[in-house]
């Protein structure tokens, strides 16, 4: 892949000198015009080997662009507060938001490059990692952002030689470490790996230029003109690169589905709620002091239908924990900052670090359920949502977090009587809005929308428990028993799969 960027590119100083002028300003231009717009993100990633340019790079567009709308994050080892988080967590802190550059210095290629240089990561776990960051990739892209990526390449003698000239000028020298002259010890099997990653990730949606870093004058008009290019064609057509997304099949033929299946008369007596709610509260506290959950945390997401009990279960999962060790995150409608990122943004911000909980009332899943049913994103928004949502859940999963869904599901008699009853007691009536009672009336394809999530996302490491909520006692104690029993299963180092009997599930 880098026999073009080892053919000796240069440019003169006179074509250069005449060249800088227009680019700048036409630089400046869609740079504006990509603020006014409004809808776009443009993410640079800048890679490549040691005294190849990339800072200078970095350095050149600043001097080229307007910094108010730049912004650069420059990637390092990771920090403890980083690592009790999944890998791609500081990432998705730093992408900017719509109308906005982000140039990233290092990336999420850095670390996988490092341990397979470092052999402390296999080609098969490169591979898989390598999936990974395509599919993350193709979703910056399908929201809608701009994802150029840069390898700025030297041969061997060519780093050998600005590394020398580098370090010979005083202004420079700073740059050059000993850790620069030993990783151009390990040059050979960089360019092996860097090329296995290049070619399995220089996809449609998001190549690689791969441009030559020996002539600092042919390396900054390059990229330069570039971004240029690529921003304007952007903004020219404003049309994403989307991936190709299955429609969806349903094969219900009987009528049958996994809520039509669950059984709402399931009741538990005030006497058995009370004894059992003692019982799991005070299990659920001892988990959570447990010595091993200070290597996981906990994440526990809550969907439902309109008045199936969510805050009375969350509730009684918060008052078995010490305060300082949960957040629990109410999701309404996205704000503009949220808006202005894709929208899994919003929720990656609040994954927990180790030893923690979060409790989500209202989740990510509200790009295939609210979202899907008023027509809030289009239809290819919400069928690729699916994967996106799977891979969000494995990386959670990978980085120790115990990731327990519930839906609660009451019946529509239920819910009337429910909303009835809010409606007449005073410090319940904001519980009912006019959406609330616009809602039931969409029942039907929020109760198709909910098997579908739940066909495409019930997965061995983020199954959903689907809770009979038409009796409170029996739901929170239900709820209570799965997160515990899951947490005692994960602890131990069991498969969720083989978690306990529910004992609350016959309604005893």
């Amino acid at each position: 892949m880098f026999e073009s960027a080892e053919i000796g590119h240069k440019l003169d100083k006179e074509t250069y000198r005449q060249a800088v002028p227009g680019l700048r300003s036409a630089l400046l231009d869609a740079q504006y015009d990509l603020k006014e717009n409004g809808k776009i993100p443009v993410i640079v990633l800048v890679s490549g080997q040691d005294g190849a340019g990339k800072g200078e790079t970095i350095n050149i567009l600043y001097e080229w662009m307007d910094p108010r709308y730049l912004s650069t994050l420059a990637f390092s080892e990771p920090t403890d507060e980083e690592r009790d988080r999944p890998v791609m967590w500081r990432y998705w802190r730093a992408l900017p938001p719509k109308g906005r550059t982000g140039i990233f210095a290092g990336s999420w290629y850095s670390d996988s490059i490092r341990q397979r240089i470092e052999d402390s990561l296999s080609l098969t776990d490169l591979d898989a990692r390598i999936d990974q960051i395509n599919r993350f990739e193709a979703m910056l892209v399908n929201e809608g952002a701009l994802v150029l990526k840069f390898w700025f390449h030297l041969t061997k003698d060519a780093q050998k030689k600005r590394l020398k000239a580098l370090e010979k000028d005083p202004r420079t020298a700073w740059r050059v470490t000993p850790w620069s002259w030993e990783r151009l010890k390990s040059y050979d099997k960089l360019q092996e790996v860097a090329g296995h990653i290049l070619r399995m990730t220089n996809t449609a949606w998001a190549p690689w230029i791969i441009v030559e870093g020996s002539d600092d004058r042919y390396r900054s008009l390059t990229a330069g003109s570039v971004l240029l290019d690529a921003l304007k064609q952007r903004l020219a057509t404003g049309d994403t690169q989307d991936t190709p997304v299955a429609p969806l099949v349903h094969t219900q033929i009987d009528g049958r589905n996994v809520l039509a299946a669950l059984d709402l008369k399931k009741k538990l007596s005030d006497k058995d709620y009370d004894e059992q709610l003692g019982h799991w509260q005070g299990r659920l506290s001892e988990l959570a002091r447990d010595p091993r959950f200070k290597q996981r945390s906990l994440i526990c997401a809550f969907e439902g239908a309109d008045a199936a009990g969510k805050g009375g279960a969350i509730r009684r999962i918060a008052g078995a924990l010490d305060a300082r060790q949960y957040q629990i995150v109410p999701v309404a409608a996205p704000t503009e900052e949220e808006r202005a990122q894709p929208y899994l943004w919003r929720f990656w911000r609040h994954v927990p670090r180790h030893g923690r909980v979060a409790i989500f009332d209202r989740t990510w899943y509200g790009r295939v359920l609210v979202e899907r049913v008023e027509g809030f994103c289009s239809e290819r928004d919400w069928l690729r949502a699916y994967s996106e949502i799977n891979d969000f859940e494995h990386e959670l999963a990978e980085a120790g977090a115990i990731v327990v869904k519930f839906w609660l599901q009451v019946s529509q008699e239920e819910q009337l009587k429910r909303f009835k009853e809010r409606e007449k007691i005073e410090f319940k009536r904001f519980k009912i809005t006019e959406e609330d009672w616009r809602n039931r009336e969409k029942w039907d394809a929020y109760q198709q929308a909910v098997c579908d999530l739940v066909d495409r996302t019930s997965t061995s490491t983020a199954p959903w428990t689907l809770v009979e909520s038409n009796d409170k006692n029996f739901a929170r104690i239900k709820i209570l028993q799965t997160v515990c029993e899951r947490l005692e299963a994960e602890l131990a180092g069991k498969p969720a799969a083989k978690s306990k009997k529910r004992k609350a599930a016959d309604g005893k």
